[in-house]
């Protein structure tokens, strides 16, 4: 081992051994480092949660079929001789078909609807009206307690989410959506996506009851065949054929992902600058204690160099310590981002600009980007300090201690 590497190695000993002496201050840059590395996973955790529901949501062999131009269901609207031609056509459509013969596919529309919270504030949620087989397109869809609403009647299923957010959706409860009453025949979950955050009723019952009669926002089908895009292509193929309103065909897994997003992009536009600026200060925090360091250990520093020491050992010791204190903060933002953020239940606007919750989800990705964060705070914190004990006035020391 070279003499400068063992003369770095003694010094570092030294600077952690004199932390005792400094321990406040140390301290309060580890803290702050800290509370930078969980603020930034927080807002990185709420991003992947959202991103995770909606993913959930989507379906590789599950296409959305909209009209009107547009690429979301809000807006959309698909007539009802386009869905006949759709469904009269006899050859390939690259819809699968059930044992009857008969496409498979749901029709339907969403209606955004008014919903007191338990803090007395009115929240917007989706209420979707789909034909039963809707149940069966939505793969991870479960029936938890209760029953699927009954064809035409007032009957409602409700998404976990909302039941356990809001009270009066107990199965057998009534619940009223405008001038209607509902029934609640059963919950729902679908494995923590975006459907969870959504109710669900008949089609036929919704349009009666909004007074939308005929109008169908989305079709969903099911693809034929083992090759969705092959499928998907042959369906593009048939409804640029229907005439009337445009027709497109949106994998499913897409119209949700480009849903996240979004979002997600929104949620680090404001997470990352807040994290940043908290990170500025915690660098500026980093420099004061580390000169501070510097400061205390300036004898020290003075005697060691005296004795032979070079000015790269002292350099490094310095930096080095300050490193490790970003390192040891970095960590403990982690964990306490890990305890506190995991699971962590939050709503935001999602698809069709209603309500949606999610739970937030610290990754390893998420403590990664944050703990590099953290770590150069450090690094950057502590470069000026480790320069100043490298060039530290041997004598000007020694007289200030003397």
């Amino acid at each position: 081992m070279s003499s400068a590497l063992k003369q770095t190695f003694l010094m570092i000993r030294i600077n952690l051994g004199s932390l005792q002496r400094r321990l406040t201050i140390s301290l309060s840059m580890v803290l702050s480092v800290a509370l930078v590395v969980a603020v930034l996973s927080g807002f990185l955790a709420m991003a992947r949660g959202f991103e995770a529901a909606l993913a959930g949501a989507g379906s590789p062999d599950i296409a959305v079929i909209l009209g009107g131009g547009t690429s979301q269901e809000t807006g959309s609207d698909v007539p009802a001789d386009a869905i006949r031609s759709l469904t009269a056509i006899s050859g390939d459509t690259g819809i699968a078909r059930d044992g009857a013969g008969r496409l498979s596919l749901s029709r339907e529309t969403i209606v955004p609807i008014d919903v007191k919270g338990s803090d007395g504030a009115e929240q917007t949620l989706s209420l979707r009206g789909m034909d039963r087989t809707g149940l069966d397109l939505r793969g991870r869809a479960r029936l938890s307690q209760g029953r699927l609403f009954a064809p035409g009647a007032r009957e409602i299923v409700v998404g976990a989410r909302i039941a356990d957010a809001f009270s009066g959706f107990a199965v057998g409860q009534r619940v009223r959506f405008g001038a209607v009453d509902w029934t609640v025949a059963g919950h729902f979950t679908s494995g923590g996506s975006a459907f969870e955050s959504e109710i669900w009723a008949d089609l036929d019952a919704v349009q009666s009851a909004f007074d939308r009669q005929g109008q169908v926002q989305s079709l969903r089908v099911r693809l034929a065949g083992g090759d969705p895009a092959t499928a998907l292509a042959v369906l593009l193929e048939r409804l640029s054929d229907i005439s009337g309103t445009p027709l497109t065909s949106i994998p499913e897994a897409d119209l949700y992902a480009a849903q996240a997003e979004r979002t997600e992009s929104l949620i680090r536009l404001f997470g990352w600058p807040v994290a940043l600026l908290m990170a500025v200060g915690a660098t500026a925090g980093a420099l004061n204690t580390m000169m501070s360091s510097v400061s205390d250990r300036a004898t020290e520093i003075a005697t060691l160099r005296l004795l032979g020491f070079s000015r790269l050992p002292a350099f490094a010791a310095t930096w080095v310590e300050a490193v490790l204190l970003s390192a040891l903060g970095a960590a403990a933002g982690a964990i306490a981002s890990r305890l506190a953020f995991n699971g962590w239940q939050a709503s935001t606007m999602g698809a069709n600009n209603t309500k949606m919750a999610f739970q937030l989800v610290v990754t390893p990705d998420v403590i990664l980007t944050a703990g590099l964060l953290g770590l150069a705070i450090g690094i950057l914190g502590g470069a000026l300090p480790a320069l100043a004990a490298a060039r530290l006035p041997l004598r000007a020391a020694l007289r200030a201690r003397g």
